[in-house]
């Protein structure tokens, strides 16, 4: 995920070589994850499309984690970001979250990382925005599945606060699932077939 600074930067390299990108945007040298060679193909692709970036300071996630995402977020109350979520819909994020997390994270924090989450959500959704009504679109955001989900995701705060604009969520399913929440999906199988239980280091301490 790329913040403002860097989408600047990429916006006038060369997005032809995977090094001078690479570099422009500082992916590698700043511990970006995955490999850059995963998403170098979607900036070629797209050579002359703008660039937009939605990443968030380490400070404002943590920020959230502790008071909220409503105190970290700069778009409108329209939002709703300090309207608490339903209970059953906070106690599926949390379980989610434990989940992602290998379950190896403190109970405590899991209502807080939700906030972390929806903080992001709605941040994705105010730069898509922006960058809709300073292009005219169509407008791509790359994200991961949890936030292309239409039931909470950043899906859903752009149908929220623009109920006009035309949303379109595809989620990438390695296991097939009943009435997945997104518009479209694929199928991609694991991505770290062959590589062992990704939780496995956890399990072991």
């Amino acid at each position: 995920m790329l913040d403002a600074q860097q989408a600047k930067a990429g916006q006038s390299a060369d997005r032809s070589v995977l090094a001078e990108l690479d570099k422009a945007l500082g992916w590698s040298s700043k511990g970006g994850w995955p490999s850059f060679q995963m998403y170098f193909p979607i900036f070629a692709a797209a050579p002359q499309a703008q660039i937009y970036g939605a990443a968030l300071s380490r400070h404002a996630v943590r920020s959230a984690v502790e008071d909220g995402a409503a105190s970290q977020f700069d778009g409108p109350a329209s939002y709703g970001l300090k309207t608490a979520l339903p209970e059953a819909e906070q106690a599926d994020r949390e379980a989610l979250q434990a989940t992602a997390h290998c379950d190896a994270l403190p109970s405590d924090i899991l209502p807080g990382m939700v906030e972390a989450q929806r903080l992001r959500d709605a941040s994705f959704a105010r730069v898509t925005l922006q960058a809709l009504e300073e292009t005219g679109g169509p407008v791509l955001v790359i994200t991961g599945n949890g936030h292309a989900r239409t039931d909470w995701g950043m899906p859903a705060y752009l149908r929220r606060v623009a109920p006009e604009a035309q949303v379109i969520a595809v989620g990438q399913l390695v296991e097939s699932e009943i009435a997945p929440p997104y518009d479209r999906w694929i199928m991609t199988g694991a991505f770290n077939a062959g590589k062992g239980d990704p939780c496995a280091a956890f399990s072991s301490n």
